[in-house]
């Protein structure tokens, strides 16, 4: 470590529609654990294979925790009236932020946060795979992808070995520590590192407001960034204005990328509701994922029903078939995004009130979780996809003057989409769109 010095009650159809709920999957070879999951192969604690590929551990179930938590988080920005028309998250990134306050996490504290995240506490084998998929992302060869975590301490205070040894062994989180007495200099210390891990993508993921110059005591943060190139792209020539069917039946027009009358195959699959397409990236194995209504307005359908179950059922469902595609092209920026009450909704109580027990971060029932905040970036493209995301958990001291807190697929309308890793297809960034041009 060093030191560094001073330095969104229900959504009604219309609303729904309007939503950029951009899912990202990226199941990169690893899978998260239940609660229930134990017993991992000798094979399987290996950091390489025989061939020299990272090995995460027993791939039991990541996909039904993260992409259970996931898809739950994508009802909650549905639900919520506060965020912009497009809404776009990454469910790594706010779990991954999350498991490393969780780390520091004690009884009924713990146990919610348990509940929601689906993951163990000191279990080996989710430790091996944190550690193997920061290690894959940061270092594969076939996409410019990458995630880092922090964690940012008030200076002088002090955190316990264990957990500090924890978020940096296995998370491999950077430590810092940091002077909140000015919370200007802090925020602008914590959001150039933002930006440097993001491309240059997320700004301000934090303002002075958010940090109290007396009460702040750690905050916990994670960014990811992604740019790749589609395996089969789009041509530039074929893109033209075409309308696009708003949940209010507004039609717009919109520029639209096309892939018509080719000789390439995608996987593909339907059921009475919806279509579902994937769109490979280059190297094959990462890849979106769209999810298409048949009916211009039943994105909201989808989404309240939609599972971990069912999406593994409709990806394994999934065949090569010759597809005539339209896609919009956009570009989207979020606001800052606070998570605390949809994460109060999904069961995370205790850690936002007095009544959390954080004590594993520093020995004492002294700080609980102030609020969780995130931003995202992703344009899509003739080439590819460029996406970025960042997540902070600012974590306060308790003290009075706190408080509690409770076949021709065509886009023209509002869909769902995902990017994900083609072999397991855990979710990085999620969400829903209606009108691409906002």
């Amino acid at each position: 470590m060093y030191s560094i010095g001073n330095g969104e009650k229900e959504m009604n159809m219309k609303y729904i529609g309007g939503i950029l709920c951009v899912a990202i999957i990226i199941s990169l070879t690893a899978i998260f654990f239940t609660l229930n999951q134990s017993n991992v192969s000798d094979e399987n604690e290996q950091d390489l294979d025989i061939s020299g590929n990272i090995i995460f551990g027993n791939e039991t179930l990541f996909h039904e925790s993260a992409n259970g938590f996931a898809f739950e988080l994508l009802r909650q920005f549905k639900n919520n009236p506060t965020y912009s028309e497009n809404p776009f998250f990454s469910p790594y990134s706010i779990f991954t932020a999350l498991a490393m306050t969780y780390e520091g996490a004690v009884e009924n504290t713990a146990d919610e946060m348990a509940a929601v995240l689906h993951i163990q506490q000191d279990n080996e084998s989710f430790h091996h795979y944190v550690n193997a998929l920061y290690h894959f992302l940061n270092n594969t060869s076939e996409y410019n992808i990458s995630t880092a975590n922090a964690a940012w301490i008030k200076q002088n205070y002090s955190i316990l070995d264990q957990y500090l040894n924890t978020i940096e062994d296995f998370y491999n989180a950077h430590a810092a520590y940091i002077d909140f007495s000015n919370p200007e200099t802090a925020a602008d210390i914590i959001n150039r590192w933002v930006e440097n891990e993001t491309n240059d993508l997320i700004h301000e993921l934090l303002t002075s407001d958010d940090i109290d110059p007396v009460l702040t005591r750690l905050i916990l943060t994670n960014a990811i960034y992604f740019k790749s190139t589609w395996k089969v792209q789009f041509d530039r020539e074929n893109t033209t204005n075409r309308p696009f069917t708003l949940l209010s039946g507004e039609t717009i027009d919109v520029s639209t990328m096309s892939l018509i009358e080719t000789e390439d195959a995608f996987n593909y699959t339907e059921t009475e509701e919806f279509q579902m397409l994937e769109l490979p990236y280059t190297g094959n194995d990462l890849s979106m994922i769209i999810l298409l209504p048949k009916e211009d307005d039943e994105l909201s359908i989808l989404v309240d029903s939609i599972t971990e179950e069912s999406y593994t059922q409709w990806l394994e469902s999934m065949t090569e078939e010759e597809v005539d595609i339209y896609l919009p092209k956009f570009n989207i920026t979020t606001p800052q995004y606070s998570l605390k009450d949809m994460l109060w909704n999904l069961g995370i109580h205790d850690a936002f009130t007095f009544d959390a027990d954080l004590s594993g971060i520093s020995g004492f029932k002294d700080l609980y979780i102030k609020d969780v905040f995130h931003k995202g970036f992703i344009e899509i493209n003739e080439e590819g996809t460029e996406a970025a995301a960042a997540t902070a958990v600012v974590i306060y001291l308790k003290s009075n003057g706190g408080g509690h807190s409770r076949i021709v697929f065509n886009c023209d309308h509002p869909f769902l989409y995902l990017i994900q890793h083609k072999e397991t297809g855990t979710i990085l960034f999620m969400g829903t769109m209606n009108n691409p041009i906002q």
